[in-house]
């Protein structure tokens, strides 16, 4: 076997493997079309055969056809509610549609035929070319959403038109599963999470200190509030305790930060000037090709933990940064955050520094703290008894 031939045989596998991935997307796409259409056909029949209309229709399909799964009643209604879910709730939401000529028409266009009527020459449309033009733009929208449904299993679909609250919301989730690929376990955790709420949401500093590129990819990795709801916390804990538990469940954490983060280290040694310094947590970022730090605090906000953090940045940037890597990042993470003072705080500081909150759903009362063994009691224990 010379290298020809491997560099072939290479270049074969490869192309198989994607031949695999296109057969298995059209395979989906096929199935995903077709639930849409049985979901709208289900939805018009039901108005003339009644609510009784799929459990016949399940019943009739499986008895045809009983080595192909999808026709259960479950399943059927399912279909029809991923239909009604997104076309009905896109005809109220495209932009207050109204009637014109018996087709859809968003405001924008009403508007602008208001002033057609007036006698205004601030358009060059004609009437029916604007109404044209609208139709045309609300059935393009549709077919793009439509689209995005094919490119995620059906089972996410479910989750996604099940547990989201409008159609901008799971379009978001249908999205983010795209972009970083999300198992259906992962995408239920981030919705039932409120990650739609909260990404984005942190009060932060990068249109000013980084490319507008970077900048937008940033403030999309933010998150306000952070939710530790996997700690095991008793009511008094300290920064260091906060620290240890996320490093402990640092797969739960890096999940909580979303895709990218990969963990350096926590305390990571800074030398300035003949002293030491400890970076809370350390952490780089794949898609920003940067470092990350991450100072967490459990008490508010206050503005002279911006400024520590600044400090920590430009030292990163000169200790730890490769010339290859994009400026490095701060995070504070804080139990509370006044938004109009930290806002002011950032206003001045030429570093990239995001500010948000956290919050932990269950702490322990503090006297059972002291009734639970440490983990250095348990591993004697388990010596002596070994011995």
């Amino acid at each position: 076997m010379n290298e020809a031939y491997k560099a072939w045989l290479i270049e074969l596998k490869s192309k198989i493997k994607s031949s695999q991935i296109r057969a298995a997307l059209a395979v989906n796409t096929v199935l995903i079309e077709f639930y849409w259409d049985l979901g709208k056909s289900i939805s018009e029949k039901e108005f003339v055969w009644g609510n009784k209309l799929i459990e016949t229709l399940s019943h009739d399909l499986k008895k045809e056809f009983p080595d192909v799964l999808g026709f259960s009643v479950s399943n059927l209604k399912y279909c029809k509610r991923f239909y009604q879910f997104y076309k009905l709730e896109i005809s109220q939401q495209a932009v207050a549609q109204i009637q014109i000529g018996g087709k859809p028409i968003s405001q924008q266009a009403v508007d602008l035929l208001e002033k057609l009527e007036k006698g205004t020459n601030e358009t060059n449309y004609d009437k029916n070319k604007l109404i044209q033009q609208a139709v045309g733009q609300f059935e393009n929208r549709q077919e793009k959403q439509e689209n995005l449904f094919t490119q995620i299993p059906w089972g996410h679909n479910i989750v996604v038109f099940t547990k989201s609250k409008s159609v901008a919301e799971a379009l978001f989730y249908i999205q983010q599963t795209i972009s970083n690929g999300w198992s259906r376990a992962v995408l239920t955790h981030q919705i039932e999470s409120g990650l739609h709420q909260r990404q984005g949401k942190a009060i932060h500093n990068f249109k000013a200190t980084l490319p507008e590129a970077t900048s937008d990819l940033a403030i999309q990795l933010l998150k306000d509030p952070y939710k530790f709801d996997f700690t095991e916390l008793t009511k008094d804990y300290k920064e260091r305790e906060l620290e240890n538990a996320l490093v402990d469940n640092v797969t739960k954490f890096l999940l909580e930060l979303g895709t990218g983060f990969a963990y350096v280290g926590r305390q990571v040694p800074m030398f300035v000037g003949e002293k030491e310094y400890n970076l809370d947590l350390l952490f780089y970022h794949l898609k920003l090709r940067a470092y990350v730090i991450i100072e967490l605090k459990t008490k508010d906000f206050e503005p002279e933990h911006a400024g520590k953090l600044s400090f920590y940045l430009s030292a990163a940037n000169d200790l730890l940064k490769h010339p290859t890597d994009n400026p490095t990042i701060g995070l504070l993470i804080c139990k509370n955050k006044n938004n109009i003072i930290a806002e002011y705080a950032l206003q001045n500081i030429n570093q990239p520094i995001g500010v948000s909150e956290y919050e932990l759903t269950k702490l322990f009362p503090d006297e059972l703290k002291s009734s639970l063994p440490t983990i250095e009691e348990i591993e004697n224990e388990l010596r002596n008894h070994d011995s």
